[in-house]
């Protein structure tokens, strides 16, 4: 209506708190999964109440991006709230419906990585590959996933395609994370790493098709693992 002006809102502090933490996660200064500083320290730093603290945190737990554990203080648990919602459902999904996912996000990435790949993603890859042959022998399952998951991730950055890259990464944790928990036999893993390097060859070789087959075969040997864990 003429004349009539919208009141003026300011926002309270403990808004421009959780906007400021919010940016902080997001720009990996609080790195997922890990454990922000105590309230007294916060307290300190930001010169705010501790009751002007204590909502922020609150908003941000609510919002799936911090994780309140107790007796042990409060963890990093999203860079975002898309990537808290992303995982927050593939965690509750069905295993058989994650490794599908896999199938389908990995499938399509490989076979753009095989026509877009440039020569710094080959050397990234192949990079990867030399990591995941030296933690194998550890038997350290967390630390074999966590390259695993790195390998894929470049992989699918490899493709170019910056909107599968960002759901893919933060999707990531949520569908790797099960191969940390797979009692993988020497043969099954003799089986992954030499599909990771023929698929490595596929995309260097610009064989989108062959490099599409090898990306869901790598996950059908993950697939298959879990299915004989349940068994």
């Amino acid at each position: 209506m003429e004349g009539l002006e919208a009141p003026q809102r300011t926002a309270s502090l403990s808004a421009q708190l959780v906007d400021s933490l919010r940016a902080h996660i997001a720009a990996g200064r609080w790195p997922v999964g890990s454990r922000i500083p105590p309230e007294h320290t916060l307290v300190q730093e930001l010169q705010v109440s501790r009751n002007t603290l204590r909502e922020a945190l609150r908003a941000l737990v609510h919002l799936g991006l911090l994780e309140a554990r107790a007796g042990d203080g409060t963890y990093v648990r999203a860079s975002n709230e898309l990537e808290s919602v992303l995982v927050r459902r593939a965690t509750a999904a069905r295993g058989e419906d994650v490794f599908e996912l896999r199938a389908i996000l990995e499938e399509y990435a490989a076979g753009l990585a095989a026509v877009r790949r440039t020569s710094e993603d080959l050397a990234e890859l192949r990079r990867l590959l030399d990591c995941a042959d030296e933690v194998s022998s550890t038997e350290d399952m967390e630390a074999i996933a966590a390259v695993d998951g790195d390998f894929h991730r470049t992989l699918v950055r490899a493709g170019g395609n910056e909107l599968l890259t960002d759901v893919y990464g933060y999707l990531g944790s949520a569908l790797t994370s099960a191969l940390g928990a797979l009692p993988w036999n020497a043969e099954d893993q003799a089986e992954h790493a030499r599909l990771h390097r023929q698929l490595v060859d596929a995309v260097e070789a610009g064989d989108e098709t062959d490099a599409r087959y090898l990306a869901a075969s790598v996950v059908e040997v993950s697939r298959r693992a879990a299915g004989e864990a349940d068994t």
